[in-house]
């Protein structure tokens, strides 16, 4: 689904990325773990082109999206992203921040249309064989199909009653679960994680991890940065052991916390658990 080839990434003269080549396969869960500063976060910023690559490739369904020509915007629809701190809007409700994206995009692609059409029709004046137009979503049912996929999401996660309360007013797990409800919305094809637990106090752990557990179950492609080992060991498909910016170990959750092959590895995980 996402092949990665010597993908590079330095603020200045601090190399934090320095040449990493992988695959994420349709289906995979993998849990990438390692050191605060091994480039975890940025690894993960980039597949999903918030961060600009320096070198490299992503390749995501045929397309390099690290390619500056290239829609990025066409693309990362396909990619979901949860951040380690919710990044909820708090001056607009749960619904209002779950549909911002699908409508707005939607809408977006909707214009886009329009003003293809528009052009279209003015150069079929002059056309022998005239160009179809292309079909035009209705604005209205974009915003009714994506208000109805929200309320079907937060009832999934027994938040359906939150729909018009303000992020103020949620806890820090209900603020990550709507968080994750906001990705899902936009029916992605992968959900990167960026430490989706670490800003979350230790009882409202449990919630979120329950919720991506649930879409690991359904065959979700997940890539989740964080240091909840007993997650990794139950939900990875593969554990990647990241530190200076390489991935210096790779494999089975098994393999990698019952028998780690890198010193580095070994001595991290010594050091947490």
């Amino acid at each position: 689904m996402i092949e990665i080839v010597d993908l590079k990434k330095a603020y200045g003269d601090n190399v934090v990325l320095n040449g990493i080549t992988e695959t994420i396969h349709d289906g995979e869960k993998v849990v990438v773990i390692g050191p605060s500063g091994s480039g975890k976060s940025t690894f993960l910023r980039c597949l999903n082109c918030m961060e600009d690559p320096d070198g490299g490739k992503i390749i995501f369904e045929g397309v390099d999206i690290a390619d500056m020509s290239v829609d990025i915007n066409l693309h990362r629809e396909k990619i979901g992203m949860v951040f380690q701190q919710f990044n909820l809007f708090n001056n607009k409700t749960v619904l209002e921040n779950i549909t911002l994206a699908p409508i707005y995009l939607g809408c977006k692609k909707v214009n886009a249309a329009k003003r293809k059409n528009f052009g279209r029709k003015i150069a079929n004046v002059f056309r022998k064989e005239k160009k179809e137009l292309l079909p035009v979503a209705d604005k209205k049912q974009i915003k009714q199909d994506a208000t109805k996929k929200a309320h079907e999401l937060l009832s999934r996660i027994g938040l359906e009653d939150k729909a018009n309360e303000y992020p103020s007013k949620l806890s820090g797990g209900q603020k990550q679960r709507i968080a994750i409800v906001r990705a899902l919305c936009m029916e992605p094809k992968v959900i990167l994680f960026d430490e989706p637990t670490s800003a979350l106090d230790p009882e409202m752990v449990g919630e979120v991890l329950e919720l991506m557990k649930q879409l690991a179950n359904e065959g979700m492609t997940m890539v989740v940065v964080t240091h909840e080992m007993g997650f990794a060991r139950e939900v990875a498909d593969r554990v990647i052991f990241m530190c200076d910016g390489v991935i210096a170990e790779q494999g089975k959750p098994a393999d990698i916390f019952e028998n780690p092959q890198n010193p580095r590895t070994k001595q991290f995980l010594d050091s947490i658990l």
